[in-house]
């Protein structure tokens, strides 16, 4: 995975350094209008799927729980309740001070952090959930590493990523994406190459059974996957033993 991932950006072929440095780039300038130009493109079921997954993560009274790449707090709202800590870990400064703006006064915390190397103690996190993240990180595997170490023995990860949707409805699907989503970018976002840069990272991604397998290399045991509208999204799940 870390292959096709890390040495590109926008179709062009770039050093993981390079990549790394343009992401940042990328969500600083569309911060403002993320969680917005998110809604026009998925027609608001992105918050239909993250309110699968955050009702999956089962958070309880006394658990530490990390959304990583979550800078904009919107799964993290889902996430917080009385008598439980919620850190958002996400590289974006930029991200993030709209995330603490849109989450004040629900004890959601916020951390810098990039995937690869989070600012948690070894077996120290009861549940990591990323949305939309984990092919935004520069090295997905050393990502998915990471998450294996801060996590507790139990501890849960829940991934939520866009996925290999059904053959019928594929050529739909890859001609709103090609043609569609870039036009929305400059429109709503005003970050065409952004959004350029999001189809091809979702292109480039594992599906449903290369990402279950991904996550058993790193170490994760009973790991399932659940598709949501018809695959274009789903939500994996394991444990650390």
């Amino acid at each position: 995975m870390s292959g096709g991932l890390s040495e590109s950006f926008g179709f062009q072929s770039v050093t993981p350094e390079e990549r790394e440095s343009r992401i940042r780039r990328v969500f600083d300038a569309v911060a403002p209008r993320y969680d917005l130009m998110n809604d026009v493109m998925s027609f608001g079921i992105h918050r239909l799927w993250k309110r699968d997954m955050a009702k999956a993560a089962k958070p309880a009274t006394g658990q530490l729980i990390v959304d990583l790449a979550g800078g904009t707090g919107d799964v993290a709202r889902l996430l917080a309740g009385a008598g439980r800590r919620v850190v958002v870990c996400d590289p974006s400064a930029e991200m993030m001070a709209v995330g603490r703006a849109r989450t004040a006064g629900t004890g959601v915390e916020f951390m810098e952090g990039k995937a690869e190397a989070m600012p948690f103690a070894d077996a120290s996190v009861d549940t990591v959930t990323i949305a939309f993240g984990l092919r935004n990180a520069t090295n997905p595997q050393a990502g998915l590493a990471e998450i294996f170490r801060i996590l507790k023995p139990g501890g849960r990860f829940l991934c939520l990523e866009f996925s290999r949707p059904w053959a019928v409805i594929r050529p739909f699907y890859d001609a709103f994406s090609f043609v569609v989503i870039p036009r929305l970018g400059a429109w709503v976002a005003r970050q065409p190459m952004a959004y350029s840069y999001l189809v091809e990272s979702i292109r480039r991604f594992p599906d449903q059974r290369e990402m279950a397998a991904l996550m058993g290399e790193a170490g994760f045991v009973g790991v399932e996957w659940r598709n949501l509208s018809a695959g274009i999204a789903c939500l994996h799940q394991g444990v650390k033993p």
